[in-house]
Parts: structure tokens; C-alpha cells; sequence
């Protein structure tokens, strides 16, 4: 199997009987327990064990193409990548069977080389799951490592990235707390009796240029007046954090110049201006993450440290509070950690009895 030769599925990595996972699973989840639940075997063979349609989020980093061996051998010791490409799309695919409608499926995957040509492994992955099983991609995320491992080759430049991409089974109704992710917003002051806004703004400049515009008419320019000092009054009331004013011909056009193209852009044309609201709970996470690599657990089991910090945006916005998580390729059980960690229930797989046991481990000192 290119998967390895463990077969064993059990919640116990110690061995014993083999159990049902569908039984252990349901035990699991008619519970109040948090502690995770851990499988060790072959992922695709646990999966096509549990029900259909049970977890409500995915988050996992495969092991790497011909970089490291890790304990238990499995994915990532193929003779080619395109043998590791179907043997990940087998795992992907069994997620996707037992992902809720309403799921989410994080990937974390890093690229190889071979004969000097970086392979795009992880763009060959995606594509093909878009291709092949249906999956629809809403974001690739770029992990910034910061530092990046040591590279002493004189011809390329250092690889300090790799992606994380956002699956879901269908493109409407997935679940998404925008909310639960949100950076907590600068408040807005009250200076001399003037309100300023979490960035500085005071409605100063842009009278100015309202006043000292060419392009507005005398009519367009008293509207603008009065939507500017509406808007600064949303501001002092705290249901607007912060907000930019645009004004035709002072300030670039959103997105687009065509008004056949850009709402924006049509009603820069009709009323002369338009404002952009900063939302009042603050923005939302960007699609480019600085977070180090390093292993703070300081485990000796595991070659490929995995940043609790990379787990925490995919479990608050797409994990219910109730909901079930899943890593079919635990390791030493970071997402299940972390997910303890937000009180979510999570399941972990991992073909290596030995990372089960530091996985539960790890869990059990949080208790």
C-alpha cells in the first residue's frame, strides 16, 4: 500500500481488539468530553469506517514527497509525486465523503524538488481535487515562515512559504464566522470636539476637497457635505469604525474605472462621491500569515513542526462551537490540540502508533 503496511484502526494505540470507529465516533460525540479521539491506521481505511456527513471541518498537513521518513512510513515514501498526488486525492477523498455539506477543509502542503525543478506539488493537489472530486477553492493563504529552514544552494533564492488552501463541498451555505476572526478595531476619539477616526480621519481634508472640487456641481457638493457629516456621526456612534470618502477625480476609483463593470465606478459618476466603510468589529484577516515554524513543544517524535498558531483562524471560522474537527494526518496532534484548546470536539488519524501516543499525551496535560 502506499499508504504503509499498519492496518491496525484503534482508538488505543497500544493494540488490543479491533473496535468499530462508527461505535467509538458516536460514544465520542453523545458525550460532553473534549479530549480528542484518536485512530491509528491507514486514514483512507478509518474513514470508509465512519458515517457520511459527520465533521464540520478539516485541517491537516500531509507528510512531505521524499523529504523525510517519518515513524510508521505511509503517504511520502512513493516512488514518484504523481503516485503521492493519488494517494493524497484517495485520503481527500474519503474526507470529502464524510464532511459535512456545510464543511470546510484546510490543506496545508509544502512543495519538493526533483533534479533541480520544483514540482508545484501542492497546485497539482488542488487541482486535481477541483478537477476530479468537486472541491471549490475560496482562498489560498500564504504561510509566511519569517524565517524559513537554512538553504545553502548558490543558484535559487530561500523558500520561506507555503500554501494553505480553503476547501469547501459547495460554494453557498458553509459555515463561516467572519466574526470569530476579526482583529479588534482602534477606537475612534473625540478631539476638541471633533470626532477622529481610529486612523487619523477628521472629515478636515476631504471638506476641502469637496469645497475646492471642479468636478462637483453645487448641488453634488452640498449632498457630499451633509453624507460626510452623517458618516462622522456614525463614526463618534460607534457603528462605523473608520471609513475612507471618495471623490470623483481626487481619489483613484475602487477596483475599476468602467461603470459597466464597477458599481462603485457608477456611482462615483451619478452622485460624485462614495464612501468605503471599515466594518465596526474590526477587518478581517488577510490571505498572507507570518507565523514561525518553530516546535514550542519541543517534541522529539515528529520532523515537521506544525504552528498551533496555523490551526486557530481555520477552527474559529469554520468550526462551530459545537462542531467536529478532523486531521487525518495528526501527528502529534496539533489541530486536535488546538481544538481542544477553543472547545471543540476533534478527531485525529495517524498511521504511526507512536505519534498517537505523544498526540494523546499532549492533550491529556491540558486537562
Amino acid at each position: 500500500m502506499a499508504r504503509g503496511a499498519l492496518e491496525q484502526i484503534t482508538g488505543d494505540p497500544k493494540g488490543g481488539p479491533d473496535p468499530d470507529p462508527a461505535s467509538e465516533l458516536q460514544d465520542y460525540l453523545s458525550t460532553s468530553r473534549r479530549r480528542p479521539l484518536f485512530f491509528c491506521g491507514d486514514a483512507v481505511q478509518v474513514l470508509r469506517r465512519l458515517p457520511a456527513e459527520v465533521f464540520d471541518c478539516c485541517m491537516t498537513s500531509p507528510p512531505y514527497w521524499g523529504k523525510r521518513e517519518y515513524s510508521g512510513g505511509g503517504i511520502g515514501l512513493e516512488h514518484t509525486h504523481d503516485a503521492y498526488v493519488e494517494s493524497l486525492l484517495q485520503v481527500f477523498q474519503a474526507v470529502h465523503r464524510t464532511l459535512k455539506v456545510s464543511g470546510s477543509f484546510w490543506l496545508n502542503i509544502g512543495d519538493t524538488y526533483l533534479n533541480k525543478c520544483l514540482l508545484g506539488i501542492p497546485w497539482r493537489v488542488a487541482l486535481a481535487m477541483l478537477d476530479q472530486q468537486g472541491w471549490v477553492l475560496r482562498n489560498q493563504i500564504v504561510w509566511n515562515k519569517v524565517k524559513g529552514s537554512p538553504d545553502n544552494t548558490d543558484d535559487k533564492l530561500r523558500n520561506v512559504h507555503e500554501p494553505v488552501f480553503h476547501f469547501v463541498k459547495s460554494a453557498k451555505g458553509y459555515y463561516y464566522d467572519i466574526d470569530g476572526i476579526r482583529t479588534a478595531p482602534k477606537k475612534a476619539q473625540v478631539v476638541n470636539g471633533a470626532v477622529v477616526s481610529a486612523t487619523g480621519v477628521t472629515g478636515v481634508r476631504y471638506r476641502r476637497q469637496i469645497e475646492l472640487s471642479t468636478s462637483l456641481t453645487e448641488h453634488e457638493k452640498s449632498i457630499a457635505y451633509a453624507a460626510l457629516e452623517d458618516m462622522l456621526d456614525s463614526v463618534r456612534c460607534g457603528d462605523v469604525a473608520d471609513f475612507r470618502m471618495i471623490i470623483r477625480r481626487q481619489q483613484r476609483t475602487t477596483h475599476s474605472d468602467s461603470e459597466q463593470v464597477s458599481g462603485r465606478a457608477r456611482e462615483l459618476q451619478q452622485r460624485g462621491f462614495y464612501f468605503l466603510k471599515y466594518h465596526p468589529n474590526g477587518s478581517k484577516p488577510g490571505d498572507v500569515w507570518d507565523i514561525l515554524p518553530e516546535d514550542t513543544q519541543k517534541r522529539k517524535t515528529h520532523f515537521a513542526p506544525y504552528p498551533a498558531d496555523l490551526c486557530r483562524i481555520p477552527l474559529l471560522a469554520t468550526c462551530p462551537p459545537d462542531g467536529l474537527a478532523l486531521d487525518p494526518f495528526c501527528g502529534t496532534g496539533t489541530t486536535n490540540l488546538v481544538a481542544m484548546q477553543l472547545g471543540r470536539k476533534s478527531v485525529g488519524i495517524d498511521i504511526s502508533p507512536e505519534y498517537i501516543s505523544s498526540a494523546r499525551e499532549r492533550c491529556e496535560s491540558l486537562l
